[in-house]
């Protein structure tokens, strides 16, 4: 049996819970993994778009709860579940994420506060819930979606921006405070991705060129579910603190 071939045996074992699982990085993680024979849990504010995913997979594991990531008790629910029907959690994936934009001087403060709730307190809700188990069990592997605005800043997206430097920043304190408790952090970081993430863009004009762009040399949510799986998939002794996926053609 290959290497690869025992990493692929060992995943079976795993337990791992996708936030944010309905559509686009999410969705695609899930039929990757579930493909895999992982054992998975995902949720998501979409009940209905997460039970289509699941009927469509009768034949693995996987199950679904309602959840919204901006309230802790409906994301503990969720690592509850899991702990109480598999007994442990190997691997959160947070990937829930909004992105309205548009420029400062609009004041635009209901979106900033939904980008600041879901884009940062959805990732802290993800690791305050599993954080103690995973102590625990003195193992585990806790995945964030960023985004290469996580690096860079630019006009219209300030807000944006800052959400994915803070996660960025969180998952590395993360990474210092619990490597000895052999818990991995890493941020998955997507350049342009074809997903509904345009969808969060109130001016429909700024979205649908997104969503052009996206369409016409963007990533598929299948290329940042294989980093996901890669990622996962590495040894106890390696950890992947970050993974930046752009497309070939994307400028920053």
């Amino acid at each position: 049996m290959t290497e690869l071939e025992n990493r692929v045996k060992k995943l079976e074992d795993k337990v791992i819970v996708i936030m944010g699982a309905s559509s686009g990085i999410g969705e695609a993680t899930t039929r990757l993994l579930a493909e895999k024979n992982a054992k998975i849990v995902i949720a998501a504010r979409r009940f209905e778009k997460l039970q289509e995913i699941v009927n469509s997979l009768t034949d693995k594991c996987v199950n679904y709860l309602p959840a919204d990531v901006t309230q802790f008790d409906d994301v503990k629910k969720v690592i509850d579940f899991t702990v109480k029907k598999y007994g442990r959690v190997d691997v959160l994936f947070n990937n829930a994420g909004i992105m309205p934009t548009a420029p400062l001087s609009e004041g635009r403060l209901d979106e900033w506060k939904s980008m600041l709730d879901i884009n940062i307190m959805g990732v802290l809700n993800g690791i305050a819930a599993v954080l103690p188990i995973m102590i625990s069990q003195k193992s585990g592997h806790i995945i964030s979606t960023d985004s290469v605005a996580g690096h860079v800043v630019y006009p219209n997206s300030a807000v944006y921006c800052g959400t994915k430097f803070a996660v960025k920043a969180i998952m590395e304190g993360l990474r210092q405070e619990q490597r000895e408790n052999n818990i991995k952090s890493t941020l998955i970081t997507p350049g342009a991705v074809e997903t509904e993430l345009y969808t969060t863009i109130n001016n429909k004009e700024v979205g649908e060129a997104l969503k052009k762009s996206q369409q016409d040399w963007g990533l598929k949510a299948k290329d940042i579910a294989e980093a996901v799986f890669f990622v996962i998939n590495t040894p106890d002794r390696v950890s992947i603190s970050e993974m930046i996926v752009r497309p070939t053609l994307q400028e920053r």
